[in-house]
């Protein structure tokens, strides 16, 4: 009797090359996509292989061209819309280049960052593309350079690192949002970030490690000191990492003797555990506090209001990466950039004017 658990035998290229009744080499080179062979052998190849359910062995393939056809992925969290929009921008590229993409979450932090370059970098990847968790720690993606592995930045920048980098215009869309707050009347506005500092606080814009969280509380901090508001920084907020850290800081903003009038989010999964605080304490968006999030996340146009949002172009952001990566792997001459795509903000109806 056979043994049905007994693990079943890869099927070879020898074994395609019995049953299409052709030469081995000739099967490879069918299955390979190289050299020369007529229609009807080529038909005859590949009907066998499909009837034997033939898997090409990607090692053996990578070790004899020198390529895996493999692009990784290393984001900071796949539970964020951007990043999944992003993914999907990226693996769309790669897709119409004749690549497929592994992708790696690092949850922002550094170590797991490190660990997910590492195993990519063991499965044989022909390029990385990641998002730096920390933009002031990277000998581990400096190497990558020195080891001739081609790599591109996403979200954040290191200018430092002489790689490719594709980022939102990050200062420009914060001005943006922070100034339509201001010109609404409002001379208490708050910022909110995921991005994690020592309680909370911020007294320097350049204590923040990620290059994105810091352009946009530039941007946001240049509005206030440009309206003549006072102490710019005073409701700046990092550590908004998931919903009862957000409830802790939403509530200590409240608790200031002149709370907050209105709050930026700094990404749309923070922009969600704001709403979600806000109506836990029984405020109403845009009557009791005003907010504006980044990114068009399908869920701020169905709120009640719908929220104000910056738009950032994600998917455009991705397929932008994706597209530079397969370039340097492909030896493409093309000068180091850092690539900025534009932002816009969508105007809806959680903003409420202020009498100044």
């Amino acid at each position: 009797m056979e043994d049905s658990a007994a693990p079943k035998r890869s099927v070879t290229v020898a074994d395609v090359a019995k049953a299409a009744r052709v030469s081995k080499a000739t099967a490879a080179r069918v299955l390979g996509g190289y050299g020369v062979v007529s229609g009807r052998i080529k038909d005859q190849v590949m009907a066998a292989a499909a009837a034997l359910e033939y898997r090409p062995n990607e090692l053996a393939r990578s070790m004899s061209t020198g390529r895996s056809g493999i692009i990784g992925i290393v984001v900071g969290d796949i539970e964020n819309a951007f990043f999944s929009l992003a993914v999907r921008g990226i693996s769309d590229a790669a897709r119409l280049a004749g690549f497929n993409v592994i992708i790696s979450n690092s949850g922002e932090k550094l170590e797991a960052e490190k660990s997910a370059v590492d195993l990519l970098i063991g499965k044989r990847v022909d390029g990385l593309i990641v998002s730096p968790a920390r933009c002031d720690s990277f000998d581990h993606l400096r190497h990558l350079g020195r080891a001739g592995m081609p790599l591109v930045l996403f979200d954040r920048s290191i200018p430092d690192l002489d790689v490719d980098a594709v980022t939102g215009d990050d200062r420009e869309a914060a001005i943006a949002a922070a100034r339509f707050m201001v010109e609404a009347g409002h001379r208490h506005l708050a910022y909110v970030s995921a991005m994690d500092v020592e309680d909370g606080g911020l007294t320097d814009v350049a204590r923040i490690s990620n290059s994105a969280v810091r352009e946009r509380v530039e941007g946001f901090v240049s509005v206030l000191t440009e309206a003549g508001l006072p102490n710019p920084l005073h409701y700046v907020r990092l550590g908004a990492t998931d919903q009862p850290q957000t409830d802790a800081v939403i509530k200590r903003l409240l608790s200031n003797s002149s709370p907050p009038t209105a709050i930026l989010a700094s990404d749309s999964l923070v922009g969600l555990r704001v709403f979600k605080s806000l109506q836990s304490l029984g405020l109403s968006i845009p009557d009791d506090i005003s907010m504006i999030s980044f990114l068009d996340a399908d869920w701020t146009s169905v709120t009640v209001p719908p929220i104000t949002v910056v738009d950032q172009r994600v998917y455009e952001m991705g397929k932008l990466a994706g597209e530079r990566l397969v370039a340097r792997i492909e030896q493409i001459p093309l000068a180091v950039e850092w690539l900025r795509v534009s932002t816009s903000l969508v105007i809806r109806s959680s903003v409420a004017r202020i009498d100044r």
